[in-house]
């Protein structure tokens, strides 16, 4: 008797009782948490954002809002909804239990902050009440789905089971998509990523607090819903066009804003992570532990206030930009020489500790250099200041200029100039990381030991890495020391709580990931933007910057962003495993024939 197969139509699939409930239980509270950001959560205008409003979600209430929504797209997903399936290609259950984590995590900070700014609970209206229950109830059910992980890998209490969140599987490779919508999906990415960044550098610090809670926790949930790595695979295939679109969205920046203060920031940003960039081709490619780095960044930025027509300035010249720029990089340049040359032959906790003291060495150099302890060149503490704005083909820097209808003010102009040297700065690391010499300095960091046996010339390689890495950090501090107005030995500190310092540069790579070309970027901008929105948490601001790399040498040691080498390197379970949508079918046959 022969039984004829049918194609089962495209349904929703039936879920077994105890998930369908568990995922009726997420639907309900995140919907109760969204209803509830159109209520009153307070009576009184006392507290940030104005949440007394009804039928106007505003503040903190609004990213309630953002977070119940994607938790309601992701959760109907896991129904196998034909138009929502594309959210989780990596799995369903994972993202929802982070999205509603984050969910829960803004509504009780919100809650809190409202209950100690006005002073008790009493001071919360229903919809602040309606929220949090629904939240809770939407986590409560998360938590009763089951892992994303094979069933050898059990979760038997709530720790494991958001353990096993972060460890959710890697999504399937998707099919192909034509050329011209995957370089779409690539800019509308960014010009996402554009929006998220622009409304979280405007926040006030509470909105900015639940802010970080979403995005962090959203962050992690798109990562594992598998869509993160699918936009990593297109931008990579699509290079040029990433980077193309990330300098255009970077370019708008400054047309988003109307308050100057945000332009400085994201000026300063830029400049941290345009040295963080430059120490990672000392560190992250090279692997040589520089703890001095930010006296290079010193060095660029005095030569070029010497340089660039400061009434303060001992030397009394000023050079054109673009000599000044020059003369920034060269010192620097002939400084990482001078250091490196004989100190290079030194390795690991060695090499740290000369390149700390040479950090030490510069900033009290420069403060002895004030015409009492030695010669009259930088003015000793008192620094240079009055350093003059930059003045290019007629465009000074200094003035406000209407540009497309809109108002570039100072910080602006300083931005959009940083921003081409972050571009020429990420280019030059690009081209070196894939030339013959970055793969020797990849072959040094290894195992130093073994390159040399291969031929390689660890001396002068690592004299290069050290010579380009100081070079590029003159390049920023040319354009730190015209922003910045003056500049003073104070602010090239080993460790400090304002950065750009030699602690927080190498944090920023570390953070961002070792030897990648995005990772420094974000690490950098993170380590700035967090203690400038958070000012008030000025006097624990290092223990908290410690605690958090705690928790990222535990969970994450190889960075937001990285590379296949780090993964493998710390994470040591599965490394000789071949992915199955690699595997030939022969191999897979053969493998289970052996069996």
């Amino acid at each position: 008797m022969t039984t004829q197969l049918t194609k089962t139509p495209t349904a929703a699939p039936t879920l077994p009782l105890p998930e369908g409930l568990a995922r009726l239980a997420v639907l309900t509270g995140s919907a109760t948490a969204l209803i509830g950001t159109f209520l009153a959560w307070t009576w009184t205008t006392a507290f940030p954002g104005d949440l007394t409003v009804t039928g106007y979600p505003g503040g903190l209430q609004v990213v309630t809002l953002t977070g119940s929504i994607l938790t309601l797209l992701f959760t109907l997903s896991g129904y196998g909804i034909p138009g929502l399936r594309w959210l989780t290609p990596g799995g369903t259950n994972s993202p929802v239990l982070l999205l509603t984590l984050g969910v829960l995590g803004t509504t009780g900070y919100t809650m809190g902050a409202i209950a100690e700014h006005l002073g008790g609970i009493v001071n919360l209206e229903p919809g602040a009440w309606v929220s949090g229950i629904g939240a809770l109830m939407a986590f409560l059910g998360a938590l009763g789905l089951p892992t994303d992980l094979p069933p050898d890998e059990p979760a038997t209490n709530p720790w494991q089971r958001f353990r096993a969140s972060l460890k959710a599987p890697a999504p399937k490779r998707a099919k192909e998509l034509p050329a011209w919508l995957e370089i779409l999906i690539i800019a509308a990415s960014f010009g996402i990523g554009l929006f998220v960044f622009a409304y979280g550098i405007e926040a006030y610090s509470e909105l900015f607090i639940g802010f970080l809670i979403t995005a962090v926790f959203g962050a992690t949930a798109l990562a594992r819903a598998g869509l993160v790595p699918r936009l990593n695979a297109l931008t990579a295939k699509h290079r040029n066009v990433t980077f193309a679109a990330a300098i255009v969205a970077a370019a708008m920046f400054p047309f988003t804003q109307s308050d100057s203060s945000y332009a400085l920031i994201g000026v300063n940003i830029l400049i941290f992570a345009t040295v963080a960039l430059g120490l990672n081709v000392v560190v992250g490619l090279a692997g040589l532990l520089d703890l001095g780095y930010v006296a290079f960044l010193g060095v660029g930025a005095y030569t070029a206030a010497l340089v660039s027509g400061s009434p303060d300035s001992t030397i009394g010249v000023q050079f054109p930009f673009w000599a000044a720029v020059l003369a920034g990089a060269a010192a620097s340049l002939t400084f990482g020489v001078i250091i490196g040359a004989p100190t290079l032959r030194l390795r690991g906790d060695y090499l740290a500790i000369v390149t700390l003291g040479f950090g030490e060495i510069f900033r009290i150099t420069m403060n002895n250099l004030n015409g009492s302890a030695g010669p009259s060149v930088t003015n000793g503490a008192r620094g240079i200041p009055n350093i003059p704005d930059l003045e290019i083909f007629g465009y000074n820097l200094g003035l406000e200029h209407d540009v497309a209808g809109f108002t570039l003010s100072r910080p602006a102009n300083y931005y959009l100039l940083m921003l081409l040297f972050t571009a020429v700065v990420v280019l030059v690391f690009r081209r070196s990381g894939e030339s013959r010499i970055g793969r020797a300095w990849v072959a040094i960091r290894e195992d130093e030991t073994a390159a040399t046996a291969m031929g390689i010339n660890g001396f002068r390689v690592k004299l290069i890495a050290f010579a380009l890495g100081a070079t590029l950090a003159g390049f920023a501090g040319s354009v730190q020391a015209h922003v910045s107005y003056s500049i003073t030995p104070e602010q090239y500190l080993f460790a400090n709580t304002v950065p750009p310092n030699s602690a927080f540069l190498l944090a920023a790579v570390i953070l961002g990931g070792m030897g990648t070309v995005s990772g420094p970027l974000i690490g950098a901008a993170l380590l700035y933007l967090i203690p400038a929105k958070l000012d008030f948490l000025e006097d624990y601001q290092l223990l908290l910057f410690g605690l958090a790399l705690i928790l990222l040498m535990r969970f994450r040691p190889e960075g937001i962003v990285a590379n296949k080498r780090a993964q493998l390197e710390y994470h040591e379970a599965g490394q000789l495993d071949v992915p199955e949508e690699q595997k030939p079918e022969d191999t897979v046959g053969a493998t289970k024939a052996g069996a």
